[in-house]
């Protein structure tokens, strides 16, 4: 696998790995609103609220951030997504504000992974004031719905549509073809098209260094990981939170649990109380949308890793830290393309060196010797992305994946499909 220039990978198509069929328990409901707030009341969780003001911990891009790690379709081999050309799109109004809309597959407090995109949005709409007008859908279900609700959109003239979950691939290709003249984000993909980009992150760097987190406080090394899909991102992500457990404790094992629904939190909640009584000790999760995991860890007493956004103003006592997205790096930059028209369709794969990915902040239960073991891997990870999948490295079912030294290219990452050793559980069938 060729990497690219100034050291980025280059991403390979996985058609056979990524296209599996997803429904998200989103709701049924989509509702629109413009400069909405991100501190609505949140649904009902448990004992501990989904407070909805928590800070996201992060600074804003500075002034002229570039995209370094973006490369146009057409530097890209075609294998990649690559295109012959990259023509630059021109979906700027000829007069007034650009409109610009974000659609969601869950509510905009779902305290994680939505709530961190419009949280996203919001900031695009400080950035540029009178310059836009942002707008979104929420609890817009994977499937036939997603192409009415943009058409929708783009009738009430916006000229940008930014797609946030994988299940709404499909339709953003269809709607890509059918507006050559609208600019397509789509965040967590991988087909491409002249006017519709990917974007997305080294998430399994933060995830790594999460689980050296929930590795150290861990008591008895029985940890538990509660996981949406068995896609390749997700896998990578259960993968990397367990060899960073592993890499503060060696014995450390870790049951996954697939839930298949990206946002449902009674089935989160009760998942994550039956781990609990089984005597897991350490909670953690992935690509889950809400922080009914927390919730349980709270009631319990027991350490928890989150995901998305940083918690730990709302779960303090048993906080450890979170892999933590923010889409405004890449979002603000691509914004300010569009109105200087010069936006061309690419892909986009964050990290922690340009700050698209963070680590959340430590809570109490965080050592001070663990946080300056983290801090030291944090900058290994964002010097050479995804090097914690060096090996040697065994799956759980006894065989070599990666001999000793041996890395894996990117385009390994993006399909991976094992479990790793130490991990309680399999990839199910699908």
């Amino acid at each position: 696998m060729k990497r690219m220039t100034k050291g980025k990978f280059v991403p390979v198509l996985l058609t056979a790995a990524l296209g599996i069929g997803l429904v998200a328990c989103g709701g049924d409901d989509s509702s629109t609103s413009t400069e909405a707030p991100a501190g609505s009341e949140a649904p009902a969780s448990s004992e501990a609220p989904m407070e909805t003001d928590a800070p996201m911990g992060t600074d804003a891009p500075a002034e002229g951030a570039t995209l370094a790690n973006f490369t146009a379709w057409a530097d890209l081999p075609a294998e990649a997504g690559g295109l012959d050309a990259s023509p630059v799109v021109d979906c700027a109004p000829e007069e007034g504000p650009l409109k610009a809309a974000w659609v969601y597959v869950g509510p905009t407090n779902d305290g994680g992974w939505t709530q961190a995109h419009d949280e996203a949005r919001l900031a695009v709409q400080e950035k540029f004031g009178d310059a836009i007008e942002t707008t979104y859908k929420e609890n817009v279900p994977e499937g036939p719905q997603v192409v009415q609700t943009v058409e929708d959109l783009i009738a009430d003239g916006n000229t940008v549509i930014f797609g946030t979950s994988f299940g709404f691939q499909d339709a953003f290709v269809e709607l890509a073809a059918a507006h050559p003249e609208v600019c397509f984000e789509f965040a967590t993909g991988y087909l491409s098209a002249p006017n519709l980009s990917q974007f997305y992150g080294a998430a399994e760097d933060t995830d790594y260094l999460t689980g050296m987190a929930a590795g150290a406080a861990s008591k008895t090394g029985k940890l538990a990981y509660l996981a949406s899909f068995p896609i390749p991102e997700v896998v990578r992500g259960a993968n990397a939170w367990t060899l960073g457990a592993q890499a503060v404790n060696p014995d450390a094992t870790v049951k996954v649990v697939w839930l298949n629904t990206w946002f449902d939190m009674p089935a989160e909640r009760k998942a994550a109380e039956a781990l609990i009584a089984e005597g897991y000790d350490v909670l953690g999760m992935k690509g889950i949308d809400s922080p009914s995991t927390g919730d349980a860890a709270l009631a319990a007493g027991i350490p928890w890793a989150g995901y998305n956004r940083d918690q730990s103003a709302n779960y303090g006592d048993v906080w450890l830290t979170a892999t933590s997205y923010h889409w405004d790096v890449y979002e603000i930059p691509r914004i300010q393309q569009i109105l200087d028209r010069t936006w061309t369709a690419g892909n986009y794969y964050g990290n922690l060196s340009d700050g698209f990915v963070k680590l959340a902040s430590f809570g109490d239960l965080v050592s001070e010797e663990t946080r300056t073991m983290i801090e030291a891997k944090a900058e290994e990870l964002a010097a050479t992305p995804g090097s914690q999948f060096t090996g040697p490295i065994m799956d759980n079912q006894g065989n070599e994946v990666l001999a000793d030294g041996v890395s894996h290219t990117f385009g390994e990452l993006m399909s991976m499909s094992y479990l790793v050793a130490g991990i309680d559980g399999e990839i199910p069938a699908s």
